[in-house]
């Protein structure tokens, strides 16, 4: 019976080396005879170690060789302190911060010497987006929102379990600009909905924005939302890979399936404010819904024109809220030049944002909404600080739902399930654990900006204000954020570029 076993092995054996061997001839031919790569014509065969190194490197950087606060867009320090809200673990550490406080950019809130006792504390009081200029005004409950993310760019079951979450958290959901699908609808949270560039959704067989669409969506949702441009990609439309656009989502969207969606990178039907604030009016009185618009900021000269063009024509044609996003922000696929490069960060764009209403007295009539890897209670108080009403975060919902900050979203193949169209990737992301897990994420993060805010001496979460929070400058001593940014006086404009 050994005598059997041994020639089997033997046999077997053979086998395996002769297509070890084999293998190894055909990669040693092609390697030689092809004229693309230089390392594998120089080195045919171990030159594709190389390869195999480069590809897999970045999950050995993240895992094994990156420090907690080392890693881009969001280091391990912050993904955990998110995953530990979500799992409602609360935002408890050991030992010791690992945030090194002398970082410039670094936020510190200023403690009160005598913080707010627990029973003088209030509950963060909701606001009315619209009030006074529309049919029916929107009571936002939640400081911390979920920004755009379309369906398209994330899948079915994520899109089910943020709409779940949501309605759990008493928090808005924002379309994105794919169009409003059944499953943003499930959960029956408050809806904003995106209207992007190309109006998907909303368009009719034309392309163009469909008035009579807008009127059958109204019911649905809580306001709209004109998308100028996204942090991520300012200039440049949304784009969907191919590989994304299945059947389904092509017929919320109106267009062809299984082809590339790309959108223009700007309305066609807006070239200028005047025209902006003609459809922000033309919206509104269709639907009788609070309308706002999305873009990322360059400088001064858009809000300057902005608030110029509504002190012009009259409040009834001003956006009921802005929605600013940080050239930090994320999005499934851009062009690394325009992520890289383009749009101011909102610790720059958000001050000058709210100056820009404070200067022109049109503070009061429009709500502001900050977006931009606002991920953590910290980053999110801060820009209450500033001047926020509310804060937006779609990454941040991500890695609620299990993100792992792979950097697959463009390739269809999100291992988490998250943001591929793939069922068998999709099957990891159970929508009743996922949607608990929202929840939570919201909540935690509005429990604890709160906490930030009795700490400081406020009574509850609005009445932060600059000066509660210090930034770190390059020497590496603190400078508290009304002496950075000064409140402006009404009717006195400081900047103009």
């Amino acid at each position: 019976m050994s005598g059997v076993m041994g020639i089997i092995t033997y046999g077997l054996g053979t086998v395996v080396g002769f297509v070890v061997i084999a293998t190894l001839v055909v990669w040693f031919v092609q390697d030689i005879s092809q004229k693309k790569h230089a390392v594998l014509r120089n080195y045919p065969v171990i030159g594709r170690l190389r390869y195999f190194f480069e590809r897999q490197g970045e999950y050995f950087r993240q895992y094994f060789f990156m420090n907690d606060r080392e890693e881009l867009p969001f280091n391990r320090s912050t993904r955990s302190w998110v995953y530990r809200l979500a799992k409602a673990e609360g935002g408890v550490i050991g030992f010791g911060s690992t945030n090194n406080t002398n970082d410039p950019g670094s936020i510190v809130f200023v403690n009160h010497p005598y913080p707010v006792l627990e029973e003088d504390r209030l509950p963060t009081p909701p606001l009315v987006i619209g009030e006074g200029y529309c049919r029916e005004p929107f009571l936002a409950k939640s400081v911390v929102n979920i920004s755009g993310m379309s369906f398209g760019a994330i899948s079915e079951p994520a899109v089910r379990s943020l709409s779940r979450g949501a309605a759990t958290a008493g928090c808005w959901m924002d379309t994105g600009e794919g169009g409003l699908s059944p499953f943003h609808l499930e959960g029956g949270c408050d809806i904003i909905m995106q209207i992007g560039t190309a109006n998907y959704g909303i368009r009719g067989r034309d392309g163009q924005f469909s008035p009579e669409r807008a009127k059958e969506l109204a019911h649905k949702v809580k306001a709209f939302e004109i998308k100028l441009s996204q942090g991520a990609k300012p200039g440049k439309g949304g784009v969907l890979p191919a590989a994304k656009v299945t059947d389904q989502i092509a017929a919320i969207r109106g267009i062809p399936a299984h082809q590339d969606s790309i959108s223009p990178n700007r309305h066609r039907d807006i070239a200028n404010v005047d025209q902006l604030l003609d459809k922000v009016a033309l919206i509104r009185d269709l639907t009788g819904k609070p309308v706002g618009v999305k873009t990322a900021i360059g400088g001064w000269q858009f809000m300057n024109e902005l608030c110029d063009a509504i002190n012009r024509r009259g409040l009834e044609y001003a956006p009921d809220f802005l929605a600013i996003d940080g050239g930090e922000g994320g999005s499934g696929a851009a062009p690394q030049a325009l992520m890289d490069h383009m749009a101011l960060p909102i610790a720059e764009a958000l001050p000058r944002v709210v100056d820009a209403l404070i200067e022109s007295g049109l503070r009061s009539r429009i709500r502001i909404i900050a977006a931009g890897r606002l991920v953590n209670p910290a980053r999110a108080a801060w820009a209450l600080c500033v001047g926020a009403d509310f804060v937006n975060s779609a990454r941040g919902f991500m890695f609620a739902l299990g993100c792992i900050q792979a950097l697959r979203c463009h390739q269809n193949t999100c291992p988490t399930g998250v943001t591929t169209h793939n069922h068998r990737l999709q099957r990891g992301l159970v929508v009743e654990e996922k949607s608990d897990r929202v929840a939570n994420y919201a909540i935690g993060m509005n429990k604890e900006i709160d906490m930030i805010a009795h700490s400081c001496g406020c009574r509850h979460a609005r009445e932060l204000k600059r000066e509660h929070v210090r930034i770190v400058q390059s020497a590496g001593q603190s400078v508290a954020l009304n002496i950075l940014y000064p409140y402006p006086e009404t009717g006195v404009r400081l900047k103009t570029a």
